[in-house]
């Protein structure tokens, strides 16, 4: 970046607020086409209930989904085969697959974010991680820290079983820990995999079907700072103001349990229509900290979690918002699953994706400020009024 366009970016960039400076991600090898999912399942679970099957066909429809990454192989169901029965202690054996997996996939993440970024990883002085999908001590920051050749005196932070809310608290928490003190560069890691959770289909347990269908592997990285350095940083995303709600009274709603047989989760149906009814106060509060009012939906962008087509769909008719608004994240959730904390990374890597496409064909009309917004288990909202910096 030259020094002309980087004084730019400063310019546009308040010095006190916090930057996302790059973006990364990384996967699994495993690869599931949705249309062939419910098949492969059936069989390494060795189900043949033809109502569980038709079931999970409908729903496998109305995720829209289209592709994921797993963790969950046809080599480690023969290695462990007691994952695919029912009713066995299997959560040290889950934890032994989980611990391994979410960390090299945290540590491929970062390392293509600190490609991104440009800086030595010697410059990192803090690292948030974030996961649902390990339990251990010494944590999993402990172990990525390690797998990145971070110096030993690097201030982490853990966030565990914060669900699909985890990426965008963890920003948050970024967010104060960079603004909070000066020079520091904050890498936040996201890592997760549904094998802790992977369980045969069971007629008493309907709505397991429903993380069959839906839910994906897969890690997520930022690095968050003050003050870009001239020259050496391009920042994306300044995070001007973060808030943080629940809801009492829900906390059955997104609810889940570690138990022998691994986690136990369930999400309520009434969990779109709870959103629905809680997301247009939350949103003007927030945008409120810029002097947007809720006349202003439409002048914003949104970077939106993507925990179901149902949120999103009741979303978009709550805040009457223009179909091309949540494209993004839709985009996310075909491509990716809902991937719990990780997916707000590939939401915002798609908006600057289609920010480039834009500016290539020279539209007009894109909007510098937007939210960042992500809902999970409490029910938990959170929400980060954002400006795209490459506008």
């Amino acid at each position: 970046m030259g020094s002309e366009e980087s004084m730019q970016f400063l310019k546009n960039a308040d010095s006190g607020k916090a930057t996302i400076l790059a973006l990364g991600k990384a996967f699994p090898h495993q690869l599931v086409l949705q249309e062939f999912l419910v098949d492969g399942y059936f069989r390494n679970t060795n189900c043949d209930d033809p109502d569980l099957k038709q079931k999970l066909t409908r729903l496998c429809k109305t995720t829209t989904v289209k592709t994921r990454y797993v963790v969950m192989s046809e080599e480690i169901l023969k290695k462990y085969p007691e994952l695919a029965l029912e009713g066995l202690p299997t959560v040290k054996q889950r934890l032994d697959i989980c611990n391994t997996a979410v960390t090299q996939m945290a540590i491929e993440a970062s390392q293509s974010c600190i490609k991104k970024w440009g800086r030595p990883v010697s410059d990192i002085t803090h690292l948030v991680y974030v996961s649902s999908s390990e339990a251990r001590l010494p944590g999993g920051d402990l172990y990525l820290a390690n797998g990145l050749g971070l110096r030993p005196n690097t201030q982490r932070t853990m966030l565990y079983f914060s669900g699909c809310s985890g990426g965008v608290a963890g920003l948050r928490v970024a967010k104060d820990i960079a603004e909070n003190n000066p020079g520091s560069r904050v890498l936040l890691a996201t890592s997760e995999t549904t094998i802790i959770g992977y369980k045969p289909p069971s007629a008493d347990r309907p709505y397991d079907l429903v993380g069959v269908a839906l839910f994906g592997d897969g890690a997520g990285a930022m690095i968050i700072g003050s003050n870009p350095v001239l020259d050496t940083e391009n920042p994306l995303f300044e995070l001007h103001t973060a808030i943080q709600h629940f809801l009492p009274g829900t906390e059955k709603i997104i609810d889940g349990k570690l138990t022998e047989e691994g986690i136990s989760f369930r999400l309520d149906r009434e969990l779109p229509q709870i959103i629905e009814d809680n997301i247009q106060d939350f949103c003007v509060e927030l945008m409120g900290f810029a002097g947007f009012s809720e006349m202003d939906y439409n002048k914003l962008f949104w970077a939106v979690h993507p925990g179901g087509p149902a949120i999103l769909n009741r979303l978009e008719k709550k805040l009457e918002l223009l179909p091309q608004k949540l494209s993004a994240s839709r985009r996310a959730l075909a491509d990716y699953g809902n991937a719990s904390s990780n997916t707000i990374v590939y939401v915002l890597e798609y908006m600057l994706e289609e920010e480039m496409k834009s500016v290539e064909k020279d539209e007009e009309g894109k909007n510098e400020w937007g939210l960042i917004l992500a809902f999970g288990p409490g029910i938990t909202f959170e929400g980060i009024l954002t400006r795209n910096l490459t506008v």
